[in-house]
């Protein structure tokens, strides 16, 4: 596992979920349906939950969607984050319908008093809040003080807030700070993380397609959490949300965080590969894919990068011209002919979730 010492937040409980404390980095995505449309929702949210998200932010537009949520929020099999923009009356009414969660915008929500009355209702109500500071809308004044949008500014904006919830009373704030900036949003989160035990939702806002969207969110994200910084975490796609979900997934397993499955390694291939390793690292990749044991799996284009270079994986094949080699941590098990190279794989890769499972058991 991770050696990476987290920063100490305070847990905030959402619907059983816990954010913070010493809870796992919890995996969340927002919906890209119509609230309104219940039975549209409902399926992207069981959609997002077989993807492995572990709670959902549903956007609350008008008074329609925050009434939605009362039939939501009964067939859900995840906690429901219900986002809200500009009127602080969605909030409250969002509460009254079941949301486990509010995440709310600073710079548009009304002001220090409609947060301070939400925030009685959500205390009573047993309702975290998140301060969700943005940086296409923060407030004019500190943009003015900062000439800009900066990571100052949104660090100021996020401790504004969170400190008028503290002196009101209220103990159940989680913040984030986001930018469509990389490096912006890296800085802003660094130095809130500084002044608070606050838990943090980490993401970088309207990050784009997968293609540039996965590269800012894993920069982003995984610069901070490698820091010990967030609780929470969404990778922003213009995508299908259950997309999102891989990526964060990946994030953490890559950084050791959470293990979710099989990690599969592969060399870059070069001029002494004498197969198809692009198409064999596919095929192992949909072999791997319903398994859940946490096992490392090399696959290799030569003997190069056969067993030496692969030695930290638990098992591996290397391939050559006309034969490949089947390894376990390092050490060689079987050869084979080269089209057999795959079953041979299947036939080790059972056995050794077999001794797991034993072990375990």
């Amino acid at each position: 596992m991770s050696a990476i010492n987290r920063r100490r937040t305070y847990p905030v409980n959402v619907g059983g979920v816990t954010i913070g404390g010493n809870a796992d980095v919890v995996i969340q995505s927002m919906t890209n349906t119509k609230t309104a449309n219940i039975s549209s929702t409902i399926d992207q949210i069981k959609l997002l939950h077989d993807a492995g998200c572990e709670l959902v932010r549903l956007a609350v537009p008008d008074q329609n969607a925050a009434h939605a949520l009362k039939s939501i929020t009964k067939k859900s099999p995840l906690p429901i984050i219900a986002d809200i923009h500009f009127d602080a009356k969605l909030a409250h009414l969002a509460i009254e319908n079941g949301a486990a969660k509010i995440r709310i915008n600073p710079g548009n929500i009304g002001g220090p008093d409609a947060l301070i009355t939400l925030a009685g209702k959500a205390k009573k109500h047993k309702v975290p809040i998140r301060i969700g500071v943005n940086a296409g809308s923060l407030e004019r004044n500190i943009v003015k003080k900062y000439s800009g949008v900066t990571s100052e500014a949104l660090a100021e904006s996020a401790f504004r807030y969170y400190e008028l919830l503290e002196k009101a009373g209220y103990t159940e704030t989680v913040v984030s700070l986001k930018a469509s900036d990389v490096y912006t949003t890296i800085c802003a989160n660094r130095l809130f993380a500084e002044k608070t035990d606050a838990p943090i939702h980490l993401g970088v806002t309207e990050a784009g397609p997968p293609g540039v969207g996965i590269i800012k969110g894993a920069i982003g994200i995984g610069t901070l959490l490698a820091e010990g910084i967030g609780d929470t975490i969404r990778v922003s796609l213009t995508a299908s949300p259950d997309e999102e979900i891989k990526v964060a997934r990946r994030i953490l397993q890559a950084l050791g965080i959470r293990v979710f499955g099989p990690e599969l390694i592969s060399c870059p291939t070069c001029g002494r590969c004498e197969t198809d390793l692009v198409l064999l690292a596919e095929k192992v990749e949909m072999l791997l894919k319903n398994i859940s044991i946490p096992i490392k799996v090399a696959v290799m284009g030569c003997a190069v990068n056969g067993p030496g270079e692969a030695r930290e994986a638990d098992i591996g094949i290397s391939a050559g011209k006309k034969q490949g080699i089947v390894f376990r941590e390092g050490k060689v098990v079987k050869t084979v002919d080269q089209d057999l190279l795959l079953a041979a794989l299947k036939d080790e890769l059972g056995a050794l979730i077999k001794e797991r499972s034993e072990c375990g058991s």
